[in-house]
């Protein structure tokens, strides 16, 4: 069957994916990216996030930082100050109390996480102390932007790469805090509450341990954490990073599990850039559990790696036509994806050429 045209689901989110494995061989000529540039300075006088550098319009200026460098972003998509209020209104001649028109305000700050002054290194470059610096960074902001009072849901993530919409080469992510809990974190809530109320056990752990068993589609691991592509992967060469540890946030990790993360974080997206050797495009982002107040016992702390590129640096997926209108599909097995991305090197292609 895993040959052949066939449905898998998802334990997260309880949708499905269709697996068409014979169609990557399928002739392309549709639209080539380009390949991104690897010739970045180290230093560019023109960028925004550099250190010393002027933002929006000069009225701005960085400080000459020498680490990491947290700043609310300036063209936010979240307002801190945003009052709350709940519309719903009547069409001209409904007579019903419910209505079909309803929005609602929603409160938040958007933050920028600069990785590191450097211009032209990106998370997989950077040394093991400076990656471990960025996972603190990040969860100094899940814990300070959580404690807000209006605040139920801290959402950290980085868009890698042109191709992924990012606007500005200089390596950074972002963190969005908001107040209702968004639709994809709402669904893995949901599955996970369920499965931790009907069977006394955490849906990832279990899933973990049946990963484990199959030794099908792991990628890297180390002591505490885990990389793989999921059974039920929509990307073509997509990664579920877990801790092996029941856990919920990364404010739950120890020093030893933060140095943990910080060397599969670099091990995996190093041996992305090896696939195609390019600075390889992607969404990546923590899921967390809610800052709402409640234990949520039933919250396993993970990451998405949502890579686009399928065949080659220049051909990426595209989610169209049935993808949009019926459900996912993707053209190789999840199984095909790991054993290529697990018998990659996790040195850097650049640093092995300039060995």
């Amino acid at each position: 069957m895993l040959d052949t045209p066939h449905r898998r689901f998802n334990q997260l989110t309880r949708e499905w994916v269709l697996v068409s494995p014979h169609r990557a061989k399928r002739p392309w000529l549709g639209q080539v990216e380009k390949t991104p540039s690897e010739n970045l300075p180290h230093y560019d006088p023109t960028c925004y996030l550099c250190p010393g550098n002027s933002r929006v319009g000069g009225t701005i200026q960085n400080p000459k930082y020498e680490s990491t460098f947290v700043f609310d972003n300036d063209f936010a998509a979240l307002l801190p100050d945003t009052e709350h209020a709940t519309v719903r209104s009547l069409p001209a001649g409904r007579t019903t109390p419910d209505s079909l028109f309803i929005a609602e305000s929603e409160p938040g700050t958007c933050r920028v996480v600069c990785f590191s002054p450097r211009h032209d290194l990106s998370l997989p470059e950077l040394s093991q102390a400076e990656v471990e610096n960025v996972i603190r960074t990040w969860t100094e902001q899940t814990r300070e932007l959580g404690a807000l009072d209006f605040v139920n849901y801290v959402q950290v993530f980085e868009n890698k790469g042109a191709v992924m919409g990012c606007s500005n080469p200089h390596p950074h992510s972002q963190v969005w805090a908001v107040h209702h809990l968004p639709n994809e974190p709402t669904k893995e809530l949901n599955t996970q509450q369920h499965y931790w109320q009907n069977r006394q056990s955490c849906l990832l752990c279990d899933y973990l341990s049946e990963e484990l068993r199959a030794q099908e589609r792991i990628v890297a691991q180390n002591e505490d954490f885990i990389a793989l592509v999921p059974f039920w992967a929509v990307w073509p060469f997509e990664i579920l990073l877990m801790s092996k540890r029941h856990c919920g946030a990364l404010s739950d990790l120890d020093q030893l599990e933060v140095a943990s993360l910080a060397d599969i974080m670099r091990r995996i997206t190093a041996k992305y850039d090896h696939l195609f050797e390019i600075s390889f495009p992607y969404s990546m982002g923590f899921h967390q559990r809610p800052t709402d107040g409640h234990a949520h016992d039933e919250w396993h702390f993970h990451a998405h790696f949502y890579p686009p590129l399928l065949r080659s640096a220049t051909v990426k997926k595209f989610m169209v036509g049935y993808e949009m209108l019926a459900e996912a599909q993707r053209d190789l097995t999840a199984e095909q994806a790991a054993d290529r991305l697990r018998n990659l090197s996790d040195v850097h292609y650049r640093s092995r050429k300039d060995s």
